[in-house]
């Protein structure tokens, strides 16, 4: 039975959902890196919020934990890359609090434009500063959106609403889905340039880091108000601080800081900034929904196999899993067969889809495809880390689809380019589940794998099967089964013969001294 640790104060129904699915739970919330280090090695699963820190020390003890479940989008309290290289899944909830994080935008632009916070401290001390807070209207005004992805189109559909043009930067948004949403689309600098308001909806990458820096304040225009809720870091706060000062911005609305929890920063006491504790997220909907969601994805993914919502890996889902079960055992044979035939570095590996299998999600197989060839070089290789590892290894990853089932109902081929030359191996189900070998180096041969077999590629002359069999029969090792291929009379020929024990390296010496063997190989399955 899968176990999981609940790091953060979580939603009680992400309880019922682990004990309803049969999923161990301990509840340790509100321990430091070094505490969760002692214990994190009991655990097959962490589900966390944003205290509880993830960090690289953590992932090493880790040693049992296959998935790591941020209940909420940001995954900046996890170290990703090094969940990556040790093959484990980090998933969040990136819809849970969609509607949270984007109404509390919308109130803090709202808020900005009518001076509310200032408006409501000053009447408070018993002043009635009527003519103090003169505010502006949203009816008409241009919103600049960075980061038109779930949020931020969410935010865009509501000031569409309020009667606000819309213009919106974000290299992944379509113009297919800018019309659809109502939205103009921009390059940054013209965003920058024409926006009254600005409200920033990206997640904190390399490229989006401190992407709002006096550069950019210089090309907004003067009088601009800026929210964000989105992360902290994404905008320069001492350049903000010196726009608010010098009257270029009129104000700022955040909720996000660079250093969390902000007990002080540059921009406190400045009267023309508004500032929440990261509440984006924090309503009762929105924390059950997030705390709902990831017990889910976390359960179906220790007891089915299925993964949604990852950060670095494809996604399968529950109804997939069984889809894609018979071409992942596919995908990995084929993979095995061809790792353990690789003879030098490689340079390149292309796999291609042919017939039922391209109308699967091929993902999950393309990497279920890595991680069997690079086995034989790496350890603890998974679908997780495999395209990492063959990033690192500077191998070039390809695929492509062809529809045509004319010879094979479904098929996965390979090829790998290395160094010392080109090697090739193809599969296919036999009655849509049994996985098959149908080619090995462009020789065309029929054969199930099984646990020890022999790879003899020879010369097509008479008595090499007698010979072949004549070694074998002599060390004691029986033969289950025996494949043959060839390319034409007197070409080159490859057997595929399948032993109950494994080959000594003196039998194995044996047969590769045999006069029509080019090359043979022992191969594990």
């Amino acid at each position: 039975m899968p176990k999981v640790l609940i790091a953060d104060k979580m939603d009680k129904q992400a309880e019922e959902i682990f004990q309803r699915n049969g999923v161990e739970f301990d509840i340790k919330a509100g321990l430091s890196p070094e505490e969760l280090k002692e214990i994190v090695g009991e655990y097959d699963g962490i589900a966390c919020r944003s205290s509880a820190k993830i960090t690289a020390d953590v992932i090493s003890a880790a040693g049992n934990v296959k998935v790591i479940g941020r209940a909420g989008i940001g995954v900046d309290t996890i170290d990703v890359p090094a969940a990556t290289a040790a093959g484990i899944v980090v998933m969040n909830t990136p819809f849970g609090n969609s509607i949270t994080t984007a109404e509390h935008a919308l109130a803090m632009m709202m808020a900005l434009a009518r001076q509310i916070p200032q408006a409501n401290a000053s009447t408070h001390d018993g002043k009635w500063e009527k003519s103090k807070f003169m505010g502006v209207e949203l009816y008409a005004k241009v919103l600049g959106v960075i980061g038109c992805g779930n949020i931020g189109a969410i935010v865009a559909n509501r000031a569409l609403g309020l009667g606000m043009n819309v213009v919106a930067y974000d290299p992944f948004l379509t113009a297919d889905r800018a019309r659809e949403l109502g939205v103009e689309q921009v390059e940054l600098d013209d965003l920058l340039a024409r926006a009254d308001f600005i409200t920033i909806h990206v997640p904190k990458t390399d490229k989006t880091n401190k992407m709002i820096d006096a550069a950019a304040f210089a090309k907004m225009k003067k009088g601009v108000r800026i929210i964000n809720c989105a992360r902290g870091g994404l905008i320069v706060e001492e350049d903000l601080r010196n726009a608010l000062d010098s009257g270029h911005v009129a104000g700022a609305a955040l909720d996000v800081f660079e250093v969390e929890p902000a007990k002080e920063n540059i921009l406190f006491g400045h009267p023309n900034v508004i500032c929440t504790p990261h509440l984006g997220a924090s309503t009762s909907e929105a924390q059950v929904n997030v705390a709902i969601q990831v017990a889910e994805q976390m359960a179906d993914f220790l007891l089915k196999g299925a993964v949604v919502n990852a950060i670095n890996m494809p996604s399968i889902s529950a109804e997939d899993a069984p889809k894609l079960k018979p071409y992942m055992g596919l995908a990995t044979q084929v993979g095995k067969l061809t790792g353990q035939i690789v003879d030098s570095a490689i340079k390149s590996i292309e796999i291609s889809y042919i017939g039922s299998v391209t109308q699967v999600n091929t993902k999950p197989l393309t990497a279920t495809v890595l991680a069997a060839i690079l086995e034989v070089m790496s350890e603890h290789v998974n679908l997780v880390n495999a395209p990492m590892i063959a990033k690192d290894l500077k191998i070039s990853v390809s695929d492509s689809y062809n529809e045509d089932a004319s010879e094979w109902p479904a098929a996965i081929s390979v090829k790998v380019t290395c160094e010392s030359g080109v090697h090739d191996v193809m599969g296919t189900l036999f009655g849509g589940r049994e996985p098959r070998i149908v080619q090995i180096e462009s020789v065309p041969i029929e054969a199930a794998l099984s646990s020890h077999m022999l790879l003899v590629k020879n010369d097509d002359k008479p008595g090499m099967i007698g010979a072949l069999g004549t070694i074998l029969a002599d060390a004691g090792c029986n033969i289950a089964d025996f494949r043959l291929g060839r390319v034409g009379v007197g070409q080159t020929a490859v057997a595929l013969i399948s032993i109950d024990t494994p080959l000594s390296d003196d039998v194995f010496a044996k047969v590769s001294n045999i006069p029509q063997v080019r090359q043979v190989r022992r191969l594990l399955f």
